[in-house]
């Protein structure tokens, strides 16, 4: 009986996660416009994305802004962490609790802030100020993801390649870089996912028509959204399942490997 008990309460737990997503891609499918009854199979909603220059392009906005955002994030934050482990714990400790105010502050407080200060030195709102936005927004993430990376070990050993003639960008790139790239991998991904998904931030640094995917979508709830919002929906849903398919798979090889 509790084994029955834990798999229905499981089974009903996965329901509740993917139920409105599986009710979005069938809806991505309905010849119909209707959100209520299924006419039929068809794939012209599919097309219509496709042909949907509007879609298209903040589809290149959404994809461009995090792309480039995450880079640059990435640098900047894997530099701010290698020079927090060279600080004494006081000053660490300090810095990180000013690193930790973005992460905890409401998005709409951090996008009328950052709206306030484009406007103060007379910038202009386009893709730049988004990406701007984006890259700041970022860095905390991405310094929280690398800063863990840096032990003693690593240090230790940058020191003694150091006294062995090693010039500092040499033992950087050897020593240190190889010790943190776990951690700005995993940087780059947590900064990459939350430039995506942002939307409050974007709302109030875009210009006008620069659109993302999220504003785009909240464009269209004013108006009513069309299913091929439902399948572009569709579309990033199986692209990510994809890749943590494929993930999940070559973490298991490695392990076996390790293993025998």
């Amino acid at each position: 009986m509790k084994r029955v008990a834990k798999i229905t309460y499981i089974v009903l737990v996965i329901l509740f996660l993917y139920l409105p997503i599986i009710a979005l891609v069938v809806l991505s499918f309905n010849e119909s416009k209707s959100m209520s009854v299924f006419t039929g199979f068809s794939l012209k909603w599919y097309e219509e994305m496709f042909s949907n220059r509007m879609i298209i392009k903040a589809i290149g906005n959404t994809f461009t802004i995090a792309i480039t955002a995450s880079i640059t994030a990435t640098i900047i934050g894997t530099l701010a962490a290698v020079g927090l482990g060279g600080m004494k714990a006081k000053q660490q400790n300090l810095l990180l609790g000013f690193n930790n105010v973005p992460l905890l502050n409401a998005d709409i407080v951090t996008g009328i802030s950052l709206l306030l200060t484009f406007l103060f030195f007379g910038i202009s709102l386009n893709w730049g100020t988004v990406y701007l936005a984006h890259v700041t927004f970022c860095i905390p993430y991405v310094i929280l993801s690398v800063r863990p990376r840096i032990n003693k070990s690593s240090t230790l050993l940058y020191e003694a390649a150091l006294d062995l003639g090693a010039s500092k960008k040499y033992a950087f790139y050897k020593i240190v870089l190889p010790e943190l790239r776990p951690g700005i991998v995993s940087g780059f991904l947590l900064a990459f996912t939350m430039s995506v998904d942002d939307f409050v931030i974007t709302h109030f640094t875009r210009g006008a028509g620069i659109n993302t995917i999220s504003t785009l979508i909240y464009s269209q709830v004013k108006v009513g959204i069309r299913p091929s919002l439902f399948a572009l929906s569709t579309i990033i849903f199986i692209m990510v399942l994809l890749v943590l398919i494929g993930v999940n798979i070559l973490t298991d090889n490695k392990r076996k490997k390790l293993i025998y």
